[in-house]
């Protein structure tokens, strides 16, 4: 069974429904500035669906949730909703399948961009392109100070702030810029094509960064937490090429009580 391919397949599937939505569709707020519409539940029936047809095993989705053990799918149905709502196209479905903890298969598809980034635990990652073309994924090797990093804000946990803060001052400073487009699974999957060369971010959910860290990885980067641990499933991740990873790690380590001289 080519899970990759599965992946692939239920990315676009889900995929298929955002790019045929209209973006003024009705949303609610399942909490302060996180949304979900009808397209993010119609989009990740349609997913689970078919994985559960497909393969027999079950499916996480960030809407109708599921039991995160042994192993299972994991799914993004509508990444970046708020982009949606606003038509900003910067928008991913994003499916991982996860086994012992750890992703292996998984794919991100960018419905508006005609994108799919796609990887297997030591079998590589690829970029499927709009002109139908596909080519191997290898993180970038600019050198640190020249990096052009990908972030995202803690808007969803306030608390967070001061940590976030102090590293997105020592990341501008020591970077040559920072970008935040607002979907982390489009985020990673730049990294892992050498578009941005690191990411950084803090309190995100499992299905946010779950194929797009897979991606990374099998690009040849590096992905943690924030202090150099394998528990970035949780949502506080640090992603990139090694030199960049490195740097990220090291800013991140330093307390917003401690800045760097």
């Amino acid at each position: 069974m080519d899970l990759r391919a599965i992946a692939e397949t239920a990315s676009s599937i889900g995929g298929q429904i955002v790019r045929s939505a209209r973006s003024e569709v009705p949303s609610d707020e399942k909490g302060t500035g996180d949304y979900v519409t009808e397209v993010d539940r119609e989009s990740e029936r349609a997913i689970a669906a078919f994985l559960e047809e497909r393969t027999g095993i079950p499916v996480v989705g960030e809407e109708s949730g599921g039991g995160i053990h042994g192993t299972y799918w994991l799914v993004d149905p509508l990444d970046g909703t708020t982009n949606f709502i606003h038509g900003f196209p910067a928008v991913g479905v994003s499916v991982a399948l996860i086994e012992d903890g750890r992703p292996v298969a998984a794919a991100v598809h960018a419905p508006f961009l005609a994108q799919t980034w796609a990887a297997a635990r030591g079998g590589g990652a690829v970029h499927h392109r709009p002109d139908g073309s596909t080519v191997s994924l290898s993180v970038s090797a600019r050198p640190v100070e020249r990096a052009i990093v990908g972030t995202g804000f803690p808007f969803r946990r306030k608390h967070a702030l001061p940590r976030y803060l102090a590293s997105f001052q020592r990341a501008l400073e020591r970077f040559e810029d920072l970008r935040r487009p607002g979907a982390a699974s489009l985020d990673l999957a730049w990294v892992a094509a050498g578009v941005f060369e690191g990411f950084f971010e803090l309190g995100l959910a499992p299905w946010d960064v779950a194929a797009g860290g897979l991606l990374v990885e099998e690009a040849g980067g590096v992905v943690s937490d924030w202090i150099g641990g394998d528990a970035w499933l949780q949502g506080d991740i640090l992603a990139g090429a090694p030199a960049v990873h490195a740097e990220l790690l090291r800013i991140a380590s330093t307390g917003p009580e401690q800045p760097t001289a």
